[in-house]
């Protein structure tokens, strides 16, 4: 009897980080994620520039930008993966202030078409749709892929909820 191999699910992650040499810190965790034999990178967006939102005042710009996985394994598991790969590149979670600087940030999007709601993970990120450096990198890359409806949202492409976002942007803001 032949064991059948651990489906494989498409995850979306958000990448962040606004200390150091941030471009050279998403290379080597891309690179340190792609050596769990679990875990296949599918497509990767640009990286954005954008100001910091909350926080202390006076922090640098953000870096941002998303990628898209194929993961052997529970979210769980690739949760446990992208905070090791944070810790490697210095984050330390437990002594960081709320929002802010800090080196890498591996944020957890989407997990196939699961909704997972618990201490430990919340997917679909609880926030992705209300944050314009999470939705339009993963846009660029995913943008036919359809969120889970959650806390009073319906159901909607990555694309639909940027677009949704963009339209509710003051007059002259950015998009």
């Amino acid at each position: 009897m032949q064991l059948q191999p651990a489906p494989r699910t498409r995850a979306a992650i958000a990448l962040g980080g606004n200390q150091g040499d941030v471009e050279r810190t998403f290379k080597g965790a891309l690179n340190r994620l792609q050596r769990d034999r679990r875990l296949t990178l599918l497509r990767r967006s640009d990286w954005f520039s954008t100001e910091p939102v909350g926080g202390p005042a006076g922090q640098p710009n953000f870096l941002n930008g998303a990628i898209t996985v194929e993961m052997q394994g529970s979210a769980q598991d690739l949760l446990e993966l992208c905070r090791e790969v944070e810790e490697h590149f210095g984050r330390r979670r437990d002594a960081e202030e709320h929002h802010g600087p800090r080196t890498l940030d591996l944020d957890l999007l989407l997990f196939g078409d699961q909704v997972i709601d618990s201490p430990a993970l919340n997917v679909p990120h609880p926030r992705m749709r209300e944050r314009r450096f999470v939705l339009e990198p993963l846009a660029q890359i995913a943008g036919d892929w359809i969120v889970p409806a959650t806390q009073g949202h319906a159901a909607q492409s990555v694309d639909a909820c940027w677009q949704t976002l963009a339209d509710s942007l003051p007059e002259g803001a950015p998009r």
